[in-house]
């Protein structure tokens, strides 16, 4: 019989993704109205963007460290409170210079949440659905891009993104309550998160996963980041919205499937978005002229990278448990997370400007071939196919069920 999950619990950890993810990307949205608001050009009020994936990117490591000996369910408290005034600021002030210490301070928050979620959700589970817990928590993901990001930028439109982001510091309270009621505590981890960077490096597996982390996010966004140049070199400008919807969708399908197998192939799941991917860029880069092979490789690149973010989570988690690392290899994901996504950003830029938007799908398959030689290489450590018994000690699925039987 599956295990039951604490659903109250986990839905309340997937809206803190929800809200982290949407906090993050929402100006983009609402670029126009916020330029003109705040009396700075478009390309300022884009920094906004900037200096949040700074804020966790220059945080996320010092702040677990420093927060290793707080039990956990205080700490999340923090760090969605920190998201209830930086969103109020924003949503108050006129002052751009206001504004961008109120998202360098969100972006802090989203640190220090984005290292607790898959921990919180591993050990809200029992062992043999801790995959699928974390799967849900990740659902906040696609489920932001998908639908809160459009929904925030139409209610940007129609009511003022003061309001918009008004919204989002009510949700926020609304979660810090949901959370003192439904979520339960947990000590620090007793083996400590307090291991420095290069001890943490050094347990077998995480830098492995680590390194997949950069080269795949990196990937995905020189060419999620500009899109809309890609759309409009091969005739598709129109459609942007719409091929964004495409993925946005796909991508909920893939965390629903990586969340029911997870717990049992985390290695093939890992394996198969990576070719998923690598296929989806394939057709972008030889079939681009024909505009439904456009629709199916954003299909199969969503399907893909859906997954991606629970399996890597995951994996991380995993390896840094065994070396009693979990907190402060979680947080060193996190800020190789946001570091790839600003590096997307740079990247692509340059990409289109030296070769143009054509070269974006070859960059994608560029960083995807050792990506994927990674994978396949760090299969006992990071990547593995085993499933744990009960002593932490690996074994194949089959032999594990065999074993059963044979006791039995």
């Amino acid at each position: 019989m599956t295990p039951k999950l604490p659903l109250g619990a986990l839905l309340a950890l997937t809206t803190a993704a929800f809200i982290t993810v949407l906090t993050e990307a929402l100006p983009a949205g609402v670029l126009p109205a916020m330029s003109a608001d705040l009396g700075v050009g478009e390309a300022a009020t884009g920094q906004l963007v900037t200096v949040y994936a700074i804020g966790t990117a220059l945080t996320a490591i010092p702040l677990s460290a420093a927060t290793a000996g707080w039990r956990r369910k205080r700490l999340l408290l923090t760090g969605v409170a920190g998201f209830a005034v930086a969103n109020t600021v924003t949503a108050l002030s006129t002052n751009y210079p206001l504004t961008l210490g109120a998202r360098f301070v969100a972006g802090i928050a989203a640190g220090v949440v984005w290292a607790l979620l898959a921990g919180y959700a591993r050990r809200l589970a029992p062992e043999a659905v801790q995959g699928k817990a974390i799967a849900i928590v990740m659902t906040g993901i696609p489920l932001a891009l998908a639908l809160g990001i459009p929904a925030g930028t139409f209610l940007g439109g129609a009511i003022g993104w003061q309001v918009t982001f008004s919204i989002m510091s009510a949700v926020a309270l609304g979660l810090l309550a949901w959370i003192a009621l439904a979520v339960p505590d947990f000590p620090a981890h007793d083996k400590g998160g307090r291991l420095p960077v290069r001890k943490t490096l050094a347990v077998p597996g995480v830098a492995a996963v680590l390194f997949v982390t950069l080269a795949f996010v990196l990937a995905h966004n020189i060419l999620y980041t500009y899109i809309a140049a890609f759309l409009g070199h091969v005739s598709m400008g129109g459609a942007v919205d719409l091929i964004l919807l495409v993925f946005g969708l796909a991508s909920m399908v893939s965390i629903w499937l990586v969340g029911a197998r997870i717990d049992r192939r985390p290695r093939a799941l890992t394996i198969a978005g990576t070719l998923l991917v690598a296929l989806g860029a394939t057709m972008l880069a030889l079939l681009s002229e024909s505009p439904a092979m456009v629709y199916v490789a954003v299909t199969l690149w969503g399907l893909g990278w859906g997954g991606i973010p629970t399996l890597l989570q995951t994996a991380v988690a995993k390896a840094g448990d065994k070396g009693g690392a979990a907190d402060i290899a979680q947080a060193m994901l996190i800020t190789l997370w946001n570091a790839a996504m600003a590096g997307g950003g740079v990247v692509g830029g340059a990409l289109l400007d030296g070769f143009g938007a054509a070269s974006f799908p070859w960059s994608v398959l560029a960083l995807l071939v050792p990506t994927l030689a990674v994978v396949l290489v760090a299969r006992r450590h990071g990547f593995t196919a085993a499933v744990p018994d009960d002593s932490g000690s690996p074994r194949e699925p089959g032999r594990r069920r065999r074993e059963a039987e044979t006791h039995a």
